[in-house]
């Protein structure tokens, strides 16, 4: 459907694909904590990462034998909470929920962190995912993503977006389908995804890459209208609405994830318990049942698998970054 000559050459952003195929849960290894593990989560309470860390840590603690208590440590774009867990004791009693930004897209953004995701944490394992979806004010006429497309490329300039803040999801997924894309839409950030979302409905930006999980019920109230999913299959909530790839803007597919992660050094032991106990309660009907209703869809992997797909992700979002020239100013 791409149609635009301009477009026809797109740039090779994104990744091969991870194979991270559900599989069952290893042997429980001996290791067992010996006190409550802190649950690090870089945000304020009430967003998607915090309510799956509340979620798992419930069959966490059945299964651990100890208290599993999600610690909310705020500011610096989810600098602090990931700097906590990186100088706590390598022991697996401090464990944290990274996400796409904290652990991707923030070293690429704030060239004196101090520390280094790659190194400085040791993958444990995935958890969830999150699509985002292109939604548009009711103000814009393009009824289609093809339609969109080709207001865009003949308005250059003419429409803005609403993101969530310099360097977030909203912002960096926006930006990877302009480049994709090929097209000019004004970025205006806001303090937050939910005041650009606001924004977006009443019109004052046109459109917006949001997170389905908070774009959804706006979406089905009619006061925006959604035009592509970003991942790479159409989402069970919005099933007439095509994907990226559909439309010929397959590089632009990206989804926002968190994963579980420890301070370097905890031992292998360790390591495994934590994953095996993750990947049991991500297998728990009731547990996927509430992580769907937020929003996100579960998603496990070993620690293998996620280090793998730590690096393709840096490697993504270092060249939007760049190429995009993505600032925090």
């Amino acid at each position: 459907m791409l149609t635009r000559r301009a477009a026809l050459a797109l740039p090779a952003l994104a990744m091969p694909a991870i194979a991270l195929a559900p599989r069952p849960a290893p042997a429980q290894p001996a290791w067992s904590p010996s006190r409550p593990v802190r649950f690090v989560v870089p945000f304020a309470p009430g967003g998607a990462t915090d309510i799956v860390a509340r979620v798992l840590s419930e069959p966490m603690t059945e299964r651990l034998g100890q208290p599993v208590t999600v610690e909310n440590r705020t500011g610096a774009g989810g600098n602090v909470g990931v700097e906590n867990v990186v100088r706590s004791a390598a022991d697996g009693h401090s464990i944290l929920m990274g996400t796409t930004g904290t652990l991707t897209i923030n070293p690429h953004l704030y060239p004196n962190m101090g520390f280094n995701p790659l190194t400085d944490l040791a993958p444990v394992g995935l958890a969830f995912s999150t699509d985002h979806v292109l939604i548009v004010h009711s103000s814009v006429t393009a009824r289609t993503a093809q339609e969109f497309l080709d207001l865009v490329w003949a308005q250059p300039g003419r429409l803005s977006y609403g993101s969530g803040g310099n360097g977030t999801s909203t912002h960096t997924v926006a930006e990877l389908f302009k480049l994709v894309a090929r097209v000019d839409i004004q970025h205006v950030p806001y303090r937050g995804s939910a005041p650009a979302l606001n924004d977006t409905v009443a019109g004052t930006v046109q459109v917006m890459l949001d997170q389905v999980a908070s774009a959804l019920p706006m979406i089905q109230a009619g006061r925006v209208r959604a035009l592509a999913v970003t991942g790479s299959r159409r989402h069970a909530a919005l099933p007439d609405v095509p994907t990226v790839g559909e439309i010929g803007l397959a590089a632009a597919e990206a989804t926002s994830w968190g994963a579980v992660m420890a301070p370097a050094g905890t031992p292998a032991p360790v390591i495994e318990r934590l994953n095996a106990t993750i990947r049991e309660a991500l297998s728990l009907q009731p547990v996927q049942d509430r992580l769907r209703q937020s929003g996100a869809e579960p998603w496990s992997s070993t620690p293998a698998e996620l280090a793998t797909y730590l690096r393709a992700e840096t490697e993504k979002w270092a060249r939007v970054v760049r190429e995009a020239r993505i600032g925090l100013g």
